[in-house]
């Protein structure tokens, strides 16, 4: 529920919140007669029936409120001020809206700098003073601790030029998709070949990745091969192909 749909029940007036403020404004009921604590009191009776508290709600209600008491105080003054400090039906309504607008640039900028922090929140750090022993001392109380050529070799070392980094023994990786792909070509041009002479001039990586490719396919039920004897070459064939 709003603050506008809170129901009042006062001895000059019953009704919602944002008639209350209508009447109000528009001179139909003294705002000298309204007892602002009841209507304090109605809200908080209403929060505790809730149950809950809406943030948004309640700051409105208490601006609404600190405007009300703000005029009606004004009114009470007494005073050779008092013609000066009463305000005409329009302008109680101009300055309630100002009221109303600034507490509503001040929520969207609090909500801006909420989002803010909290996509920097991995960056926020605490600072600390330097630790004494790390401050500045005088030159005079320095001490050498390394020669003077020593520190410029080093110096000279950082500055130089690393030599180029030896990729020699990296090897490509062998992609079994590839292999499957390579032994059905070399089956789509013949229906048979020697393994020795169709990949022995690959490398020992590609050709055991070949044989699992091989292996593969015959579960797939695309290829068997035949080898005579032990360590004899191998002949691979495509299912279906003729003996």
């Amino acid at each position: 529920m709003t603050v506008a749909e809170l129901d009042l029940d006062l001895d000059v007036f019953a009704g919602p919140f944002d008639l209350l403020m209508a009447v109000v404004l528009r001179e139909e009921v003294s705002l000298l007669e309204v007892e602002l604590g009841e209507v304090v009191v109605a809200y908080i009776e209403h929060l505790e029936r809730a149950g809950e508290l809406e943030l948004e709600v309640a700051t409105e209600f208490l601006v609404l409120i600190a405007a009300l008491l703000e005029l009606k105080s004004r009114l009470m003054l007494p005073g050779a001020e008092e013609e000066e400090l009463e305000l005409g039906p329009e302008e109680a309504v101009e300055e309630l809206l100002a009221r109303m607008l600034e507490y509503r640039r001040y929520r969207e900028a609090s909500a801006v700098l909420l989002e803010r922090l909290e996509a920097a929140r991995g960056y926020l750090y605490r600072s600390a003073p330097l630790p004494p022993q790390l401050g500045r001392v005088a030159l005079e109380a320095a001490s050498a601790v390394y020669e003077p050529e020593r520190l410029a070799a080093a110096l000279g070392d950082l500055l130089a030029t690393p030599p180029e980094v030896d990729t020699s023994h990296i090897r490509a990786t062998v992609s079994l998709e590839r292999r499957l792909r390579a032994l059905r070509e070399a089956l789509a041009r013949r229906p048979s070949f020697d393994f020795d002479e169709q990949f022995g001039a690959e490398d020992r990586l590609t050709q055991a990745v070949t044989l699992f490719a091989m292996l593969e396919l015959y579960r797939k039920g695309e290829v068997t091969w035949e080898q005579s004897r032990p360590f004899g070459p191998i002949e691979v064939r495509a299912v279906g192909s003729g003996e």
